[in-house]
């Protein structure tokens, strides 16, 4: 039957995530620092909301946009926290920011239109461009420029067929973020070559010090602009796949034709306790907040004592060393690491060519964990160093 499967989806590779957390997930003594997840639960109100709806029988389809509470409470927050304007026929609620993604480039995209994506990258991002008939085109940002977009990126890789950019800020998988003056060129170039963008915004309340600036923010662009969200990472609720798109009218309305046909509509009790966490979750959240940054502070002072070249991460929950000094790079460190301290990171490969030389360690786990699996990195890394340097003094 392999012969019956389309040749596109054939030609797309597992998820490379995935894999090192299966192998994690069969063997207790194994310390996963893969999957990004909080490892919170979902706060209490947000649970006793659903669980009074699921009781309340409200168990039956929603409008295909969402439940009107539910969307005004959205363009609510995004006001209140972003200072971004939204009608309610420009907001859609999806199963998860990954459907709102989903959505946006099978909207976008016919046979042969080029997709610029940022890397280090989301993992979904290529494969659904490509499962779209499309092209996605790599845009490299590196270490040394602390992985932040510059029209220079862009203009190495833009053609005539260019349609339109995506990418995530704060990032997954480095931690990296936008401010608004890395923004104002970017802005202007998109506007000069009549791009569209999805901004995916999913890690925009995981910011340490600084605000989070979404480019939807400046108005030349903003019709432009289709921001994707959610409440997975901010309010620990990865399970109840609940999303949202935030765009123009326009572009909206023919995203919302294809969620009629495939997805119907969020699950209405996941829907109902996402309402109550826009609107009362604040306060767990930053609680998370602070607790992901005394993890953000011991992972950076971790790999600085073990030599490995790391910007600090100034949003999201993930640290991205570079481990090409070892004489690896990050798949075979991934899998050594893995095979010989019971580790589990993911190799940097997996978010683009341009990671190949670094892995992605998630810090949303416990602080015992985290110095747990530190422990055993640093021995790892010190074991490596001296195998490629056996004169060199021990650390």
């Amino acid at each position: 039957m392999h012969d019956k499967v389309s040749r596109i989806v054939k030609q797309i590779p597992p998820s490379g995530i995935r894999r090192f957390f299966d192998i994690a997930s069969q063997n207790s003594s194994v310390i996963s620092l893969g999957v990004g997840e909080p490892d919170f639960s979902t706060p209490p109100s947000i649970n006793k909301a659903g669980i009074e709806a699921l009781e309340l029988g409200m168990t039956h389809y929603t409008s295909n946009r969402g439940l009107p509470e539910l969307v005004e409470e959205i363009a609510s927050y995004l006001f209140r926290r972003f200072a971004l304007e939204y009608r309610h026929d420009e907001i859609l609620v999806t199963n998860g920011s990954s459907e709102g993604i989903d959505l946006a480039l099978r909207m976008l995209i016919d046979p042969g239109d080029e997709v610029l994506v940022v890397e280090p990258s989301y993992v979904p991002y290529g494969p659904i461009v490509r499962l779209c008939g499309g092209v996605p085109v790599p845009v490299p940002t590196s270490l040394e420029h602390e992985f932040k977009l510059t029209v220079e990126d862009l203009e190495r890789v833009i053609t005539p067929h260019t349609k339109a950019l995506i990418f995530c800020y704060p990032n997954n998988p480095t931690g990296a973020i936008m401010d608004r003056e890395d923004w104002e060129p970017i802005a202007r170039f998109i506007e000069e070559r009549d791009l569209i963008v999805i901004s995916d915004e999913i890690y925009a309340e995981l910011t340490y010090e600084k605000e989070h600036v979404s480019i939807a923010s400046f108005a030349s662009i903003k019709d432009r602009v289709i921001l994707v969200s959610g409440l997975s990472k901010a309010f620990a609720m990865t399970g109840w796949r609940v999303g949202y798109v935030a765009a123009s009218e326009l572009l909206l309305s023919e995203m919302l034709k294809i969620h009629q046909y495939t997805a119907l509509c969020a699950p209405t009790i996941s829907q109902i306790a996402a309402v109550e966490a826009l609107r009362n979750g604040g306060g767990p959240c930053q609680e998370m907040v602070r607790r992901y940054d005394e993890r953000r502070r011991l992972a950076v002072s971790a790999f600085a004592e073990m030599g490995l070249s790391c910007t600090v991460p100034a949003g999201a929950f993930y640290v991205f060393p570079r481990v090409t000094d070892l004489g690896m790079d990050g798949q075979a460190f991934a899998e050594a690491l893995l095979a010989e301290e019971e580790v589990a990171v993911v190799p940097g490969c997996a978010f683009g060519e341009t990671g190949k030389g670094h892995i992605r360690c998630s810090y949303a786990t416990s602080v015992k964990e985290l110095r747990e699996a530190f422990r055993r990195m640093a021995r790892f890394v010190e074991r490596k160093r001296q195998a490629l340097h056996p004169l060199q003094p021990m650390r």
